[in-house]
């Protein structure tokens, strides 16, 4: 029986000493060292035979997905930008748990790369039953003066464009009872001027999912969203302001940021037949800042 923990003491709470990164940041890098649920979490095979795709599954979040997947009995493919060490450490913690694991070098900007990488699943993997659409990039600005086109532009491809691209490719691709999981956030519904491009993508994420959703179930196909709050991740220290990065999460209710293993059960339930009746919806995880 596991032993109860107080929720605002169970992880390290700011200050935090973490010295900044080039983005898009190292996992291996943290201070303090984020939680995946490399020693905590234990699976039951809730996925036992599944093939998941998984974006961004090199480092925070991602790897949390790619490890619990594993452990509950999935094979995964991770999508990951540029940092080799990181994506390598996800492959061994897969493989650690007995399930097969591909890594996959590239950039979601590119259509032709999103579309490989759907081929790519079905071809080393045997099929696709779940895509988790998580990769994201932002950056923090004063004033939208500061915000140039060309970053707008990449914000928008890299969190939308890559998940139309994924999608479109993989809905003929996938059989009934599948699921297609996208990360939005609560930046979607409390959005910060300073995350201006980043925070109008998640809002376009979780009102894409919602109509998709209704598209997707004619196939038996469910399409849902997860919207995290703060969540101690590599993105926060190559991103942010140094001062910013120190009192991270501390306005949530819990006063601290999550970890990764803390959002990640939440995709297990909504890729597992434990959520055959969840669909078009978005589910938060903020530490207690609501959503509307």
């Amino acid at each position: 029986m596991q032993t109860l923990q107080d929720p605002r003491q169970q992880y390290p709470v700011p200050p935090y000493d973490q010295s900044p990164q080039p983005h898009p940041g190292s996992d291996q890098k943290m201070s303090p060292q984020a939680d995946h649920g490399e020693t905590s979490y234990q699976g039951s095979g809730k996925l036992s035979g599944r093939k998941a795709l998984i974006t961004g599954g090199d480092s925070g979040i991602g790897r949390a997905i790619a490890l619990t997947f594993a452990r509950e009995g999935a094979d995964v493919l991770i999508a990951y930008l540029s940092e080799e060490n990181d994506a390598q450490e996800t492959v061994r913690l897969v493989e650690e748990a007995g399930r097969k694991a591909i890594a996959v070098r590239g950039d979601i900007q590119d259509e032709a790369h999103c579309q490989q990488l759907i081929q790519q699943a079905v071809d080393d993997l045997g099929g696709l039953d779940i895509l988790v659409n998580n990769a994201a990039f932002q950056m923090n600005h004063d004033s939208i003066a500061e915000l140039s086109s060309e970053e707008f532009d990449r914000t928008f491809r890299t969190n939308v464009y890559a998940m139309f691209y994924l999608c479109k490719a993989a809905l003929p691709v996938m059989k009934p009872g599948s699921s297609i999981i996208n990360t939005t956030s609560i930046q979607a519904y409390q959005p910060e001027p300073t995350l201006l491009a980043y925070a109008a993508t998640k809002a376009a994420i979780a009102n894409f999912t919602k109509a998709l959703a209704k598209e997707a179930i004619e196939k038996g196909i469910r399409v849902n969203a997860v919207a995290p709050g703060p969540v101690w991740t590599p993105l926060i220290p190559s991103t942010m302001p140094e001062e910013k990065v120190k009192s991270f999460g501390e306005d949530s209710l819990l006063g601290r940021a999550a970890q990764p293993i803390e959002i990640a059960p939440i995709f297990v339930l909504l890729a597992s037949q434990e959520g055959s009746y969840i669909t078009g919806m978005i589910y938060g995880v903020t530490g207690g800042r609501p959503i509307a």
